[in-house]
């Protein structure tokens, strides 16, 4: 099948969004399928003033129907609601294309913390977005259930994955800070309430991976934290396998790839109960869910590293991209 995937989010962004879609991207390649990746790569884009994570795509309309006009997809799916997003809505309804979109991210609850956005205001206009006739794809059920109450239709479950070669179990050697380490792998950003996590009195010493509009903030309020800025590839998981606990805090993830990666890295995690998560990754004991991060710290700390291991391994990219292309199959014979 040849796919277009549109998508606002890609590299350098160290997000969930472009570490789906590319692996997404290189599963369907293997699986045999034509991929087109319409991203700001091919349009270019410049960051926000205010929040220069998020950059704003040149979505140029004639070049992308052309792109399209070559390539001659089967399908398209748009996994972001920006400009590059809408371009790609357009040029699906003026050529009678049938497509699914994502709900990777909550946006309107987001824009609210970073910029005071109301979020019915955008929830309208997501609303609009994706529509009522095509598959919106959600990383859980407990989501596609609090999107139903916002008007959201035709919800589909789109799971996650992990590269448990690349995120695996290491000798804990490369650090002599005291332990146990409590770390937190992301976005330096409001939204993900690591506040929180610098707040709770815990043993030994916490770590902060990554970077954001949040970091030098946080430097300042939280000293006796170490801050390790962006890591990628192989440095990132000799972090997460030095880490005794891995702490997420965010109360607004939709799924958290960061919480599978650590515990293939043989890393327990300690987090707030969010109910996606919760519904996601609860059953399998191996993330201890408690208001009381310390107390979710404690418990994390006795559990068996093989056991996070084993129930990551549960979670292979290939079951998620089979799955996606379950959905678009349905859509694509859809009456």
């Amino acid at each position: 099948m040849r796919i277009a995937i549109s998508t606002d989010c890609w590299f350098p962004q160290l997000n969930g969004i472009a570490r789906t879609l590319d692996a997404t991207v290189r599963e369907l390649r293997a699986m045999g399928h034509e991929v087109l990746l319409l991203t700001p790569d091919e349009f270019g884009s410049v960051p926000l003033p205010w929040y220069r994570e998020d950059p704003i795509v040149f979505a140029w309309y004639p070049r992308l129907a052309r792109l399209m006009r070559e390539f001659k997809p089967e399908f398209v799916h748009i996994a972001t609601q920006g400009l590059l997003g809408l371009s790609t809505r357009l040029w699906c309804w003026r050529h009678d294309m049938r497509f699914a979109t994502a709900f990777h991210t909550r946006f309107p609850e987001y824009a609210r913390i970073r910029h005071g956005i109301p979020e019915g205001l955008l929830y309208r206009y997501m609303r609009l977005f994706h529509g009522r006739s095509a598959p919106v794809l959600v990383p859980s059920q407990s989501l596609a259930d609090e999107l139903g109450k916002h008007g959201f239709r035709n919800l589909r479950i789109w799971q996650r994955g992990v590269d448990s070669d690349t995120y695996h179990p290491r000798p804990k050697t490369w650090t002599q800070y005291p332990r146990p380490i409590h770390m937190y792998v992301g976005r330096v950003a409001d939204e993900k309430n690591i506040e929180a996590f610098l707040k709770v009195k815990t043993e030994g010493t916490k770590m902060i991976v990554g970077d954001g509009p949040q970091l030098n903030t946080l430097r300042e309020r939280f000293p006796g934290a170490v801050y390790l800025g962006n890591k990628q590839g192989e440095e990132l998981s000799r972090c997460y396998a030095e880490a005794d606990v891995f702490v997420f805090p965010s109360l607004l993830d939709t799924f958290g790839l960061v919480v599978l990666e650590a515990l293939a890295s043989g890393v327990p995690v300690a987090a707030l109960p969010s109910p996606h998560l919760v519904e996601i990754f609860g059953p399998h004991e191996v993330v201890v869910f408690d208001d009381d991060l310390a107390a979710a710290c404690r418990k994390a700390l006795t559990i068996a590293p093989e056991r996070c291991r084993e129930v990551a391994l549960k979670f292979s990219w290939r079951a998620c991209t089979e799955q996606f292309l379950h959905i678009i199959e349905e859509a694509q014979h859809a009456a």
